[in-house]
């Protein structure tokens, strides 16, 4: 293969980004992240609404949440209760899929963060090169290229007889 590389910058292609290289970060957001998150933002409703929604985005929340749904479990199959049914839509589903949702969806984002960075690193790269100006870009291969054969118009003015 062909290395495209001119001077010395060199540009290796990156692995895929995939999700579960996120998934620490997403599962366990370190109190530091959280501050960043939440520094990112303005005013108090907008601060905690960060801080709930890292903090209810974690598997931890979703352990939490699995075991106050079976809590409630048992009062929901004795009779006159509300009923299994009900129990497993009601509660355990929006309790502990909510957390879980979320994980997912962190997990996500911060996979297509990774992706986009990857992608405006690739397009910088692209872009420099083709740069007639930049040392390394488009000017130097077209140099190379007229060191190897002249130019048309003076190979067709040495051909012509005088």
């Amino acid at each position: 293969m062909t290395d495209l590389s001119v001077g010395t910058t060199q540009h290796h292609l990156a692995s895929p980004v995939k999700s579960g290289h996120h998934l620490a970060k997403a599962l366990h957001p370190s109190p530091r992240v959280i501050k960043e998150a939440m520094g990112e933002v303005d005013g108090f409703n907008a601060k905690f609404a960060v801080l709930i929604t890292r903090l209810v985005g974690t598997m931890w929340c979703a352990y939490l949440f699995g075991l106050i749904a079976l809590l409630g479990l048992s009062p929901a199959l004795k009779p006159g209760g509300e009923g299994i049914v009900a129990w497993i839509a009601q509660t355990f589903l929006q309790l502990v899929l909510l957390s879980v949702i979320m994980v997912g969806q962190n997990v996500q984002s911060l996979a297509s963060d990774a992706r986009a960075a990857n992608t405006f690193k690739d397009a910088e790269t692209i872009l420099d090169r083709l740069d007639c100006d930049t040392q390394g870009g488009l000017q130097v291969i077209l140099d190379r290229l007229d060191e190897i054969s002249p130019p048309a118009a003076t190979a067709k003015a040495g051909a012509e007889p005088a």
